[in-house]
């Protein structure tokens, strides 16, 4: 998968290279195409994106943006092309946009960046390779599931990648307990009990970016279900099932990192859009044991 995944990457500078006409909408990267990068990492679109965002720490589109500003950058202080056709060869429709876009990374216009010199920034070219960390093992299973519902209660919160994620746990605080039995009760099968249920609506998987979160169980599809509860009918599939035990919170994060640095890299599955289930049982001394569920199907690498 990392050899593909790195194949994907030369062919994304060979389109940076390339000279290119303006975007419809003023932005860079209308060369880059997903589809085609998709194709050559031989798996969906979809997963791309979230593998991209897992392993590189930022949105592919953010990627190539600095990517294509970095080079765009050398072209400028260059002197060769006078700034409109800078602008134009790497896919703006006027100077302005491109101006724009120059400041927001670089701190200066082109105009200032030219006439004075200045010192700009670079976004390295990114290749992947697998690196083995740590003592601890990873277990997993794949399971084949029934459809079922999701059933609690729903908040759109940011995205923490490190400690105690505030807005979710002012959530929590405010449901009460009452509320917590009453959708605890729902709970008829695996896996069992309160569940933290995450699901994204982006490619991104960035600091901030926002997301559902549910306070919920799973539940049969013919659940009777209270009024005032929220409801998400989730299809039949196939689950990978990931286990490990540590430091609350930060080995359940640090779980989440390394299924999709390491376990889907080096294994013949790739994600389905949808959401993730975390399952988890709090210990003695802030230690803690979890269960992340993630819909994947598997691919014919």
């Amino acid at each position: 998968m990392l050899e593909h995944l790195n194949r994907a990457m030369e062919h994304i500078e060979e389109c940076l290279g390339a000279s290119v006409g303006p975007s419809a909408d003023g932005s860079a990267g209308a060369s880059v195409d997903v589809a085609e990068l998709a194709r050559i990492a031989m798996t969906s679109e979809y997963h791309f994106r979230r593998m991209f965002s897992a392993l590189a720490g930022m949105p592919l589109s953010e990627y190539v943006r600095r990517r294509r500003l970095t080079i765009a950058g050398a072209e400028v202080l260059a002197g060769e092309r006078t700034l409109l056709d800078v602008a134009v060869r790497y896919g703006y429709t006027s100077g302005e946009a491109f101006a724009r876009a120059f400041r927001a990374m670089h701190g200066v216009g082109p105009g200032e960046a030219r006439r004075e010199g200045a010192a700009l920034k670079s976004q390295p070219r990114m290749s992947f390779r697998l690196v083995i960390e740590g003592s601890s093992s990873m277990e997993y299973r794949i399971v084949e599931k029934p459809a079922f519902r999701i059933v609690g209660r729903r908040a759109r919160v940011p995205l923490v990648h490190e400690g105690v994620n505030p807005a979710i746990a002012e959530f929590i605080r405010g449901l009460g307990q009452e509320a917590v039995d009453r959708i605890s009760a729902l709970s008829d099968q695996e896996p069992e009990g309160i569940l933290s249920i995450t699901e994204f609506f982006s490619d991104s998987r960035e600091e901030g970016v926002e997301l559902d979160y549910y306070h919920a169980v799973v539940a049969g599809t013919d659940a009777v279900v209270p009024d005032g509860l929220d409801v998400r009918e989730v299809p039949a599939g196939t689950w990978a099932v990931f286990s490990n035990a540590g430091t609350f919170p930060k080995a359940l994060q640090e779980m989440w990192r390394d299924v999709y640095t390491q376990w889907f890299p080096s294994n013949p599955y790739e994600t389905r859009p949808g959401p993730e289930i975390l399952r988890t049982r709090f210990l003695p001394a802030g230690e803690a044991e979890a269960q992340l569920w993630i819909q994947v199907e598997r691919t014919a690498r």
